[in-house]
């Protein structure tokens, strides 16, 4: 989705309250609606990568998760495999299992990369057996991880801090 793309405002209950273009709800810090995938190769490694230094917000940042923001009128469960299919350049995925939601609280300003405000979020999981083709304009590195090679890059590499958040969440369910 382009800084153009118009998303849902929503309240801290998570009902939507109006519309603005993705660039000024980040920019704003409007809470906004977003999905997080966690993507599982047939041998249950964990799809990571690091997003590319032109992205809106955390550029340059890993992530163990695919996804993005919810469009305007679109509901969660068609974004999740919307945000998978495309980020991972891939057809034919069964819908991702919802796991858990959260709000998440940035505390960042929005500028250079910083995400403020907050959003709503919802955590799945899908497996993917395709071979996956990364979109290069959104990804410029990855790699499916055993959870022992992802519990040990936690620390050494810089991550982005919502995807960290719902991993954290998701595993100390």
């Amino acid at each position: 989705m382009s800084a153009d793309e118009l998303l849902d405002v929503v309240d801290e209950a998570d009902r939507v309250v109006g519309r603005a273009k993705r660039g000024e709800a980040y920019a704003s810090g409007l809470r906004h609606r977003c999905v997080f995938v966690l993507v599982r190769d047939p041998q249950g490694r964990v799809f990571v990568h690091r997003r590319t230094p032109g992205k809106l917000v955390f550029p340059s940042r890993y992530d163990m998760f695919v996804g993005g923001v919810v469009g305007a009128g679109e509901d969660y469960d068609a974004a999740a495999l919307r945000e998978a299919e495309e980020e991972l350049g891939v057809t034919g995925l069964d819908s991702p299992t919802r796991l858990l939601k959260f709000l998440y609280e940035g505390d960042g300003d929005g500028s250079q990369g910083q995400a403020g405000g907050s959003w709503w979020s919802w955590v799945y999981e899908v497996r993917c057996a395709l071979p996956v083709a990364p979109q290069p304009e959104e990804i410029d590195w990855y790699d499916f991880l055993t959870q022992d090679e992802l519990a040990q890059r936690i620390g050494e590499w810089e991550w982005v801090p919502d995807g960290l958040e719902a991993y954290r969440l998701l595993f100390a369910r």
